[in-house]
């Protein structure tokens, strides 16, 4: 599949909802949520004045015109927070595109921006049912802290 990963402009952050609602895990044979749970304040910290703010960077892919998944960082007290220091990471995809690699190349690209603009560390919070366990392992996130549902992971950088 031919995709271009490319730095997500101002102008089309309202696009973060739509793949902050994709990134929403749902297991399997469990209803989706509304589309309006993007809107609880937990969820908002991921895309409320994206852009706005020391730390907020996104890419997005894109093929045939079409952005297909967005990958985005902020410090914010989210999932994943570990610290005041450590940009969070949001990631997902639409649907029909995953498993073609733009995630992992999505994440890539993330973490050697965040490596070139001198960040120590990222962190994430994920299901453990998620399948994306694996790929965030696989680009260099280690498990530092767990709950009952999630795992808190983190890649360093330097």
């Amino acid at each position: 599949m031919d995709y271009i990963i490319r730095r997500l402009k101002q102008e089309e952050v309202k696009v973060l909802d739509t793949f902050l609602y994709e990134a929403i895990f749902i297991p399997e044979g469990v209803e989706p949520p509304a589309r309006d749970i993007i809107n609880q304040p937990e969820l908002q910290v991921y895309v409320d004045g994206f852009g706005n703010r020391a730390g907020d960077i996104g890419f997005v892919a894109e093929t045939d015109g079409l952005v297909v998944g967005a990958v985005w960082v902020r410090i914010m007290d989210d999932y994943g927070h570990v610290d005041d220091e450590t940009p969070s990471f949001a990631i997902s995809l639409l649907k029909e595109y995953r498993n073609y690699g733009i995630g992992t190349e999505l994440m890539k690209r993330m973490l050697n921006e965040l490596k070139t603009c001198g960040w120590k560390q990222s962190s994430l919070a994920v299901q453990k049912k998620n399948y994306a366990v694996k790929m965030y392992r696989d680009v260099g996130f280690q498990i530092v802290d767990e709950n009952e549902e999630e795992y808190i992971m983190v890649c360093q950088l330097s």
